[in-house]
C-alpha cells in the first residue's frame, strides 16, 4: 500500500512538472507574439569557411479571427527579389504555407515534409518562421541553467509523433527560458537520432509596446556543418495596415 502511495505521488509530481513546463513555454510565446506588425530585417548566411551572403527581408503579420497571417518577402539581392513565403498560423490545426518563386512566376504550397527544410538556404527552417503548436509536444522541466549570466528554466519539448517530428525537422527541442521575463535565450534542436543539430541564440530583446517584446538578433548555428545564419532587425513597427486580401496565395503573383 505504501509503495502504491509513493508511485501515485511520483506520477502526480511528473504531471505537475509537465504542466508547469507547458505553461512556461506558452508564456514565452505570448510575450513575443504581436497580433500585428511590420519589419525589415537582414539575413546573413555564413558558410563553414566564413563566406557570407546577405539578404534583405520585409515581413508583415496580422491576425484575422483565429488565424495569424504572415508574409515574408525577399527585397535584396536581385537574384532572390520577390521570393515570398506566406504562412497561415492556426491555433487548432496545422499551419498552411505557400512560396512564390518569381523566376517561375508560380505559387506552390509547401507540404508538411518540406516545413522542416532550410529556409532559402539558411540554417533556419520554414517551420522556424511560424509558431509551434503547443499540443504537438510533450513537456518536461529539466531544472535550471545559466545562459549569458541569466538564470533560465531548462525545458524539453518532445514531438508527440514521428510525423510531427518530420514536419518540424527535429525530434525534440531544449528551451532556455529566462526566469525573470520569460524571454527565450537559447533553443537547442535535436535530430531523429537524439543528436544536437542546431542551436539558436536570441539577443537584444526590445519592448514594442503593450507588453510585447522582440529579439532583434537571432543566430542559428548548425553544429554538424559549422554553418551559421544571423537574422537582425533593421526596422520594426507594431501594427500593419495591409488588408486581409494581401495575405492571399493568389495575390503573391500580382
Amino acid at each position: 500500500m505504501r509503495s502504491l502511495f509513493f508511485i501515485s505521488i511520483l506520477l502526480l509530481a511528473q504531471l505537475l512538472s509537465a504542466q508547469d513546463a507547458r505553461e512556461i513555454i506558452r508564456k514565452a510565446g505570448d510575450v513575443i507574439e504581436p497580433e500585428s506588425m511590420e519589419m525589415v530585417s537582414t539575413l546573413k548566411i555564413i558558410s563553414a569557411s566564413g563566406q557570407e551572403r546577405s539578404r534583405t527581408i520585409s515581413t508583415a503579420t496580422r491576425k484575422f479571427g483565429e488565424v495569424t497571417k504572415t508574409m515574408i518577402r525577399f527585397v535584396e539581392p536581385a537574384d532572390v527579389r520577390g521570393t515570398t513565403l506566406l504562412i497561415f498560423d492556426y491555433e487548432e490545426q496545422d499551419d498552411d504555407m505557400w512560396i512564390y518563386m518569381p523566376a517561375l512566376r508560380k505559387t506552390r504550397r509547401i507540404v508538411s515534409s518540406e516545413k522542416g527544410k532550410n529556409f532559402m538556404g539558411s540554417e533556419f527552417t520554414n517551420a522556424d518562421m511560424s509558431k509551434p503548436g503547443l499540443d504537438e509536444f510533450d513537456y518536461q522541466l529539466l531544472g535550471e541553467a545559466e545562459v549569458e549570466g541569466q538564470t533560465c528554466h531548462k525545458i524539453e519539448s518532445r514531438c508527440k509523433t514521428e510525423a510531427i517530428a518530420a514536419q518540424y525537422g527535429f525530434s525534440k527541442r531544449i528551451s532556455y527560458i529566462d526566469k525573470a521575463d520569460f524571454f527565450a535565450r537559447k533553443l537547442e534542436y535535436y535530430d531523429a537520432n537524439g543528436e544536437l543539430h542546431r542551436v539558436n541564440i536570441l539577443k537584444d530583446y526590445r519592448e514594442q509596446g503593450k507588453g510585447k517584446y522582440f529579439a532583434y538578433h537571432m543566430e542559428m548555428q548548425n553544429v554538424k556543418n559549422n554553418r551559421r545564419s544571423v537574422m537582425t532587425v533593421d526596422k520594426f513597427q507594431m501594427g500593419s495596415s495591409l488588408p486581409e486580401a494581401q495575405f492571399s496565395p493568389a495575390m503573391l503573383e500580382q
